[in-house]
């Protein structure tokens, strides 16, 4: 049976994107995405910064290893910028590209006519589709996005909150958890890559094993 898995980095104070719809700058649990702020005012706005190297190497193994991901329409839109290769990227980027192309995407969204490769469109009845897809395959399922996970929290779907803290204060912005939550207990904390902190969380009523 599969495990659901929303894991992003954020900011010290709970923002996982700047103001000003800076999550469309960089997003995923594995990368940035680079776009321009939607207005002027915004430019040079606090953001999370892209993550560096030895990071960026982390969240490709990581990626490598789900069974697919989970989106929403318009995260699902920000990462086909993964698609097609760039000139400007680094092997860190291209890798993480080959990674996202080949894994399996369920899209949910009841306006997208329409997916790309390797891609599902789901619809109708989120919760029955995910519970079905939970039975039928192993592995992690990546959610991708807070939107998204806030709604199969509220379904009691997600099994794992991974939080990336990362030494940057943002004061504003797009926050982790994009509603209440029910209680949560601590499983673990470690470092990762050059400057973050991850802690894995899990519902408060999962049994301990």
């Amino acid at each position: 049976m599969a495990r659901l898995v929303f894991g992003m980095m954020q900011s010290l104070d709970g923002y996982v994107a700047g103001v000003g719809g800076a999550i469309d700058r960089f997003v995923a649990d594995a990368a940035g995405v680079a776009s321009a702020p939607e207005s002027d005012d915004l430019v040079g706005a606090p953001d999370l910064p892209p993550p560096g190297p030895e990071l960026g190497r982390y969240f490709n193994d990581r990626a490598r290893g789900m069974a697919g991901s989970l989106y929403g329409r318009r995260m699902y839109h920000v990462m086909r910028y993964w698609d097609e290769d760039r000139p400007e990227w680094d092997e860190i980027e291209h890798n993480f590209a080959a990674v996202w192309r080949g894994q399996p995407k369920w899209v949910v969204s009841q306006t997208l006519k329409s997916v790309g490769p390797n891609a599902t469109l789901v619809s109708d009845d989120v919760e029955a589709f995910v519970r079905r897809l939970k039975s039928e395959i192993d592995g992690e399922i990546d959610v991708a996005g807070p939107t998204l996970a806030a709604t199969l929290t509220d379904l009691g779907l997600i099994d794992e909150y991974h939080l990336y803290f990362r030494p940057f204060v943002l004061g504003g912005g797009k926050p982790y958890f994009a509603s209440p939550c029910r209680p949560l207990r601590h499983v673990s904390t470690s470092l990762m890559g050059e400057d973050a902190v991850k802690l894995v969380l899990v519902p408060a009523e999962v049994p301990l094993i």
